[in-house]
């Protein structure tokens, strides 16, 4: 995803003008200046957007820190993460049993740290008039790898036309993969193989903005940064047809597709003098970035919890 750099600007701006980031409650000691180092960031496209343009506040302070932030999806982070080559692995799911087995396979330790939350956002291009919901069985009629599945919008309702759906989401190793797979089919369901995948949200977006019979998901960020090339389809998932939006994400009335987003940082990583400061500034400053790039920020409560974990992970290094 493009950050605004121009709203980032804005946004550090207001942060800085007293001179260094003004903290929240929530936050912990503000950031000492860090002389050097390297950083390194991957996985979820989802979060890149939040820990792409933390990087660029962090860095306005410490200009000889470079952060490097990646976007090789949840899974691949994970992978890097559990060899130790990067520091902190973005992630749009918790982390899974099999991957947290190749963590301590490494003797890596890790702490989750929950960052904001996301709606995930069923989208279809501005010039189809006739889809105007969706129910989650009919998501799942679409999306299951099933010999029912629908192959055409006459398949999902009669009255719609008999064109082909063309489909966009997020490969195998996105979490959002992942997430929407158990919500919509189940955990011992399948997505169907034949839709058009990429690890780049932004690939997602240009492919349903150029076809009319497109169908697609990703974060809700995503959908906010393209609003002119999209059309947000509302989706019932048994209380009524619900459009994704900060306040519906937020109060959880966007079901089921409402969800937590994460950072995880390793115990080697956070001994790190650049990777600790980067990470209290992290959570000292991700609420105003969230709201920034389009998702939605934790409580001043929830804020404070994982700076509590975060300290307590620290204390027992």
């Amino acid at each position: 995803m493009k950050i605004k750099f121009i709203s980032i600007l804005a946004l550090a701006s207001a942060l800085f003008s007293c001179g260094g980031a003004e903290k929240t409650e929530a936050a912990a000691e503000d950031s000492t200046a860090v002389s050097s180092g390297t950083i390194k960031i991957d996985g979820s496209s989802t979060v890149y957007p939040i820990s792409a343009g933390l990087a660029e506040l962090f860095g306005d302070e410490n200009p000889d820190v470079k952060v490097l932030v990646a976007q090789s999806g949840t899974g691949g982070g994970f992978k890097k993460f559990a060899t130790g080559e990067i520091d902190l692995s973005d992630a749009s799911r918790p982390i899974k049993d099999a991957e947290g087995e190749d963590c301590a396979k490494n003797n890596i330790k890790y702490q989750q740290l929950t960052i904001a939350y996301d709606g995930l956002t069923i989208v279809v291009n501005p010039k189809n008039k006739f889809v105007d919901k969706l129910t989650v069985e009919e998501l799942k009629k679409i999306w299951e790898n099933s010999a029912t599945k629908a192959m055409t919008w006459a398949d999902v309702r009669p009255t719609w036309p008999k064109d082909k759906i063309n489909l966009y989401g997020p490969g195998t190793a996105s979490g959002t993969y992942d997430y929407f797979k158990e919500e919509i089919v189940g955990k011992e369901g399948s997505l169907r193989t034949d839709f058009n995948s990429s690890e780049n949200d932004n690939m997602l977006v240009k492919g349903v903005a150029d076809d009319v019979n497109a169908l697609g998901y990703f974060g809700f960020a995503y959908y906010i940064e393209n609003k002119g090339k999209l059309k947000v389809v509302p989706v019932d998932g048994g209380k009524g047809a619900i459009t994704p939006s900060l306040e519906t994400i937020m109060d959880k009335s966007y079901a089921p597709l409402s969800r937590p987003i994460f950072i995880y940082v390793s115990d080697a990583a956070i001994k790190k003098p650049e990777v600790k400061a980067f990470v209290d500034f992290y959570l000292a400053n991700v609420n105003e970035v969230a709201k920034t790039v389009g998702y939605i920020p934790m409580t001043d409560a929830e804020q404070k919890e994982q700076v509590a974990a975060l300290n307590n992970f620290v204390t027992k290094k």
